[in-house]
């Protein structure tokens, strides 16, 4: 697979979502080597950053008598309620030390509304709030994406499942990647993420 005209786009490579953090992704951290060696390779980069303000409405502490990993229904529908991650401005929420960030073109920042969700980096979780992503994608003729970073199961694969929907060529770079796998999650996404046509691929493949 050839990239030098596709775009990298890393989602939420964040200290909340590696070991330690927040809500810590199972070796959320390995990531960042494999994206650092194969992102001089794209003709753009684009960083995602989970970016929520204090008491949001996809926290569990928002809920009083509810848990982290419980569900509610919210006005948009159904919401996984998370443990507080990724707070403006806190050292959760910034990139992991080691992600060479200094070659980005963009970083989205997105989950910044608090009444509403925002996994994908296309589309709030209301599934009709855009981002912006794909008129900048568009405006740059950008027609190719791969997608890499936390969690395969939820952004990354809502990205990518978006991208493709939105008329992107996208593919998830799977050992670039992990993923939380909350009750089948993982199995269910990649199961989704072929039923919009992503396609599935490793460092090597690139």
């Amino acid at each position: 697979m050839t990239v030098d005209d596709a775009a990298l786009v890393v989602v939420d490579v964040q200290n909340d979502f590696c070991p330690g953090g927040a809500l810590e992704v199972p070796d959320g951290d390995a990531v960042v080597p494999a994206i650092n060696r194969i992102a001089p390779r794209f003709v753009a980069r684009i960083l995602t950053q989970d970016w929520h303000p204090p008491g949001h409405r996809s926290f569990a502490s928002s809920h009083p008598g509810r848990a982290p990993f419980e569900t509610a229904e919210l006005a948009y529908g159904e919401q996984v309620l998370w443990p507080d991650h990724c707070v403006q401005g806190t050292a959760g929420a910034a990139f992991h030390p080691n992600l060479a960030t200094d070659g980005a073109d963009l970083v989205l920042r997105k989950g910044f509304r608090p009444e509403i969700d925002s996994y994908s980096a296309f589309y709030e979780n209301d599934r009709h709030t855009p981002t912006g992503l794909a008129g900048y994608l568009r405006g740059r003729g950008i027609s190719r994406l791969v997608f890499v970073g936390l969690a395969t199961d939820f952004c990354v694969a809502w990205s990518a499942i978006d991208g493709a929907r939105e008329g992107f060529e996208a593919a998830v770079v799977e050992d670039a990647c992990r993923a939380i796998d909350l009750e089948g999650s993982l199995a269910a996404a990649w199961e989704e993420m072929a039923a919009a046509g992503v396609a599935r691929v490793r460092t090597a493949d690139l």
